[in-house]
């Protein structure tokens, strides 16, 4: 019962969750753009971004958790701080350090959850009053789908642990095929909802059934009868000592991906205080494109994760070398794709819908599509590094995220840059140093690896 095997037909279903995944947002598009005004379009902009944001309170705990569930189906017997101990293929696994290890994150989320429900019922209060003095549709709409909103973040975080266990196990193609019919569910409930005249409410509705639909469905995969006979009879390690050996780099991750997020949502909040809703909206449905290619163009590397956790710890460099190149080549080759289709027929499209919200400008776009690009080659190659168990991008991570909100209030603020700040400000905290720093690290990695064939395993 260790890591299953992982193959093409991971990734091509990893490709069409992505697609449902990610893209259920573009697909949704012509509907809202359809029914709903130019306000509520970037109310429901800031809504994804609040999720992304209630993502983070994770603190890359996830990962890590995925990460080490991946060591200990690999055969791992103990969890180290940093680095992997080394196994031989084959190994057994330890239920024991598995049960205490799922005790641990249900612990952990138990506890997010509830710091989630108290800075929602705060500070997002708060900051959603603050939207609404300028919001020109539905405000009762809008406030029922803010309570919704709360509600699902809450119930998402609580069960989030879900996620780890199906990855960390290698169920790659049926976590895919979950969130397959979780997201076609979310689909047709939001429209036929949105059509009923429910507005904002109807998405986060949508999105609540959709998430208890697939937490429940992932529970019936992970936890079969044989899973639960061989953890019923193990004998639990200690709990909270693995939480100890695995905070330490799941809080570096979580700064890191704290930082992360002032790059590259920073815009959103800060721009919504200075600029119209109309242009938030314009930049928002932009991004959100761009945003799906930055999901499709990391699937490969997504869908490989548990392979890759196996690998550090048998010390395959080869294998590496092979996932990494793969995963490079998919991210461009999708980039340089979509990215022509986006600039070639979006606009096209949006006028067939008769939409008010329009995409940026395709001088805008190309820069932006630029500016993702880099970003996502060298979170890829961030997260190569990450699968030895070894965090070295938190302080550069929030150096660049400090950076990108002084750029935005600058441009923004004194420069009256407008939406040229919100894209040049994020692009050039990145190209001072991460667009470059992690891709060289990967490259030098195995370079030093092809000098040493000797430890490369068979």
């Amino acid at each position: 019962m260790g890591i299953e095997n992982i193959g093409k037909k991971d990734v091509l279903w990893g490709y069409a969750a992505t697609f449902f995944n990610v893209g259920a947002g573009l697909i949704l598009l012509p509907f809202i753009l359809h029914k709903m005004s130019a306000d509520a379009v970037a109310v429901w902009n800031i809504f994804q971004t609040i999720t992304f944001l209630v993502f983070l309170l994770d603190f890359g705990f996830r990962p890590s958790f995925a990460r080490n569930l991946s060591y200990i189906f690999s055969g791992v017997k103990t969890l180290q701080v940093v680095g992997v101990s080394e196994v031989q293929s084959g190994s057994e696994v330890d239920y024991g350090l598995l049960k205490g290890t799922i005790r641990a994150m249900r612990t952990f989320y138990k506890w997010v959850a509830i710091g989630v429900l108290a800075l929602l019922l705060t500070a997002g209060t708060a900051y959603f009053y603050f939207l609404m003095q300028k919001y020109s549709g539905d405000r009762q709409d809008a406030m029922v789908a803010w309570v919704i909103l709360v509600a699902v973040n809450c119930y998402n975080i609580y069960t989030l642990y879900y996620d780890s266990l199906l990855t960390g196990k290698g169920y790659i193609k049926r976590s895919q095929q979950i969130i397959i019919v979780g997201q076609a569910t979310y689909l047709l409930v939001a429209i036929g909802l949105i059509y009923a005249g429910f507005g904002l409410t109807a998405i986060v509705s949508a999105q609540l059934l959709s998430y208890i639909i697939k937490r429940t469905l992932s529970r019936r995969v992970f936890f079969t009868a044989q899973m639960q006979t061989a953890l019923s009879n193990a004998q639990e390690k200690d709990y909270k000592q693995i939480l100890r050996v695995i905070t330490p780099n799941s809080l570096r991750v979580g700064l890191t991906n704290l930082g992360g997020f002032a790059v590259t949502k920073s815009a959103l909040f800060i721009g919504s205080a200075f600029l119209p809703l109309k242009d938030i909206a314009a930049f928002g449905i932009t991004m959100q494109v761009i945003d799906v290619l930055a999901r499709c163009g990391g699937v490969m590397y997504q869908s490989y994760i548990p392979r890759l956790a196996q690998c550090r710890a048998e010390r395959n460099s080869s294998a590496l070398r092979h996932y990494y190149t793969l995963s490079v080549a998919a991210l461009v080759c999708i980039y340089i794709l979509g990215g022509t289709a986006f600039m070639l027929a979006g606009d096209w499209v949006l006028h067939l819908l008769h939409s008010e919200t329009h995409f940026l400008p395709a001088a805008m776009l190309s820069v932006m599509l630029l500016f993702s690009l880099l970003e996502q080659n060298h979170v890829l190659a961030a997260n190569f590094i990450m699968a030895d168990n070894k965090i070295p991008f938190m302080w550069p991570s929030l150096i660049s995220g400090a950076a990108t909100i002084v750029l935005l209030l600058l441009m923004l603020k004194v420069g009256e840059w407008g939406i040229w700040g919100m894209i040049l400000a994020p692009g050039i905290a990145q190209l001072a140093y991460q667009n470059w720093r992690w891709p060289s690290m990967v490259i030098q990695e195995l370079r030093a690896a092809d000098k040493q064939p000797e430890r490369q395993a068979e």
